[in-house]
C-alpha cells in the first residue's frame, strides 16, 4: 500500500474537530506523524491518543493562532523533537456572522485575528525551517466564500479572500526556494459550525451544490493529502474549490 506522506512532518492547526482532524487521520494513514494543534487542548490530545492507539505516529499542542510567542514556542518544540517541519495544514478558523449594518468591530476584528493573521503568524512562524530545508508544502483553508463573498458574512470573507491573497504572493516568494503553497476552498461542509443552522439553510446550501449534499470532512482532506504529497509536485498558488460543483 502506498504511504503518499511517509516520514513527514506535518503540523495542522485546529485538529481537535472537523476538516483539521479528519485531516490529520488522513496524513496520518499515508504515513505522516501528525501534530495536532488546536487551543481545545483536551480534545486534540484525545485526537493524538486515539491515532496513536490505531498505529500512527502522533502528538498534540495547545495552541491559539493569535498567541506568536505560543506559536513559536510549539514550533521550538516541534523542531527541537523531530529536527524537521514538512507541511504546515494552516486550517483554524471562526465565524461571527452578521450583516454589515449590524456587525461589530469586535466580531469584525476576532475573524480577521484568527482566519488572516493567524494563517501569517503561523507561516511565518515555520518558513525559516522549510527555507533551511530547502522543501516544504503550505496548505491554507480558504472558501467558496472566499472566492464569492456570502450574505452576512462580511469579516469571513474578507478573511478567506486575504488567504488566497497570501497564498499567491507566498507561491511567487517561496516556490523557487523549494516550498509550495496553494490554498483549499471548501463549500458547505458537514462540521460543527453548520449544527447551529437551520434545517432550511442546510437544505439551501444543498441546493446550491450541483451534487445535492454537503461535503465530508474526509473529502476536504484527501485534497489536502494530495496536495501535500509528490503527487502534486508542479501545484502551486493554487486555490482550489472543493464544492460539489456550487460555481458551475
Amino acid at each position: 500500500m502506498s504511504v503518499k506522506l511517509k516520514d513527514r512532518v506535518a503540523i495542522i492547526t485546529g485538529a481537535a474537530a472537523g476538516i483539521g482532524r479528519a485531516t490529520a487521520w488522513k496524513f496520518a494513514g499515508e504515513g505522516a506523524t501528525v501534530i495536532l494543534c488546536d487551543r481545545a487542548a483536551d480534545a486534540a490530545r484525545e485526537q493524538a491518543r486515539a491515532l496513536r492507539e490505531a498505529g500512527h505516529q502522533a502528538e498534540a499542542h495547545a495552541l491559539d493562532v493569535t498567541d506568536r510567542e505560543g506559536i513559536d514556542a510549539v514550533v521550538a518544540a516541534i523542531k527541537a523533537r523531530f529536527h524537521r517541519i514538512d507541511i504546515l495544514v494552516n486550517n483554524a478558523g471562526i465565524t461571527q456572522d452578521a450583516r454589515l449594518a449590524r456587525m461589530t468591530e469586535q466580531q469584525f476584528d476576532q475573524v480577521i485575528d484568527v482566519n488572516l493573521k493567524g494563517v501569517f503568524n503561523c507561516t511565518q512562524a515555520v518558513v525559516d525551517t522549510m527555507l533551511a530545508q530547502q522543501r516544504g508544502v503550505i496548505l491554507n483553508a480558504s472558501s467558496v466564500v472566499g472566492l464569492y463573498g456570502n450574505f452576512g458574512q462580511t469579516n469571513y470573507a474578507a478573511s478567506k479572500f486575504g488567504v488566497i491573497g497570501f497564498t499567491k504572493t507566498w507561491a511567487r516568494e517561496l516556490g523557487p526556494k523549494g516550498i509550495r503553497v496553494n490554498a483549499v476552498c471548501p463549500g458547505f461542509v458537514e462540521t460543527d459550525i453548520l449544527k447551529s443552522m437551520p434545517e432550511k439553510v442546510l437544505d439551501g446550501f444543498r441546493t446550491a451544490c450541483w451534487m445535492r449534499r454537503l461535503g465530508a470532512p474526509e473529502e476536504i482532506a484527501s485534497v489536502y493529502a494530495f496536495l501535500a504529497s509528490d503527487d502534486a509536485s508542479y501545484v502551486n498558488g493554487v486555490a482550489l474549490e472543493v464544492s460539489g460543483g456550487m460555481s458551475v
